[in-house]
């Protein structure tokens, strides 16, 4: 997608119309295409820039209204896991960026349009782009709709991403340091391909078994299969 008439459909969904399309256009204009079209005006660097600081400075300040109870430390670890790459560049895909970048003959040639750190640095731009286009309180609105609810989405992303330590941090306060234990409790395979399972306890409760190709693997899918048990336990 090359032009700005290409563009309502996009902003719909981003949740943003924007008053200078142009600035759209330019934060979904990767520095390869230049290129190809020397006169297509900037590439989104300079706003990938911006919108990486409008984004932080959004996530930070409704993490620390939300979770007035959260000590600094905390707050840290919720902002790093809502901005790493890999989940900007999930978000992207979301809200349809893959379909309207613009990329060179070359860079789209190698597949650079499903590249994680081109998504995660046009997301920041469009990010950028939106707060030149109608300022911080807009930005921050369309960056929190994207988001939704923080709580859930810190769960799920401290679920799936560091597992034993979400489940360590839910038992850690009732129970103690020593509450949550792991059990390598079957090996199988040959050599080469090996295969684990861990048993994962809570205390002296079995909550959850899980396989993988290493015991730390198998441990993080037991943490996992435990943290949807408690989830389903406590009506979540």
């Amino acid at each position: 997608m090359d032009s700005a008439a290409s563009l309502p459909g996009l902003q719909q969904r981003l949740g943003h119309a924007f008053r200078n399309s142009a600035l759209l256009l330019e934060a979904l204009t990767h520095a390869s295409y230049l290129q190809d079209h020397p006169d297509a005006g900037a590439h989104n660097q300079r706003l990938e820039f911006l919108g990486d600081s409008v984004l932080h400075l959004a996530l930070t300040d409704a993490l620390y209204r939300e979770l007035p109870a959260e000590r600094e430390g905390r707050l840290s670890r919720s902002r790093a896991a809502l901005v790493r790459g890999g989940f900007l560049s999930r978000l992207a895909r979301d809200l349809g960026l893959d379909a309207h970048l613009r990329l060179g003959a070359s860079e789209e040639a190698a597949g650079g349009r499903g590249r994680a750190s081109i998504l995660e640095d046009a997301l920041e731009a469009v990010v950028g782009a939106i707060y030149l286009d109608s300022g911080f309180d807009e930005a921050r609105r369309v960056v929190l709709g994207w988001y939704g609810a923080l709580g859930p989405r810190l769960a799920a992303l401290e679920d799936a991403e560091n597992p034993k330590g979400r489940l360590q941090e839910l038992a850690q306060p009732k129970l103690g340091n020593g509450a949550v234990r792991y059990e390598t409790t079957d090996t199988s395979g040959p050599h080469h391909a090996r295969e684990y399972e861990a048993t994962v306890f809570l205390q002296e409760r079995k909550i959850g078994v899980g396989r993988g190709p290493s015991k730390k693997a198998a441990e993080e899918a037991a943490a996992r299969d435990a943290l949807e048990l408690l989830r389903r336990e406590s009506g979540g």
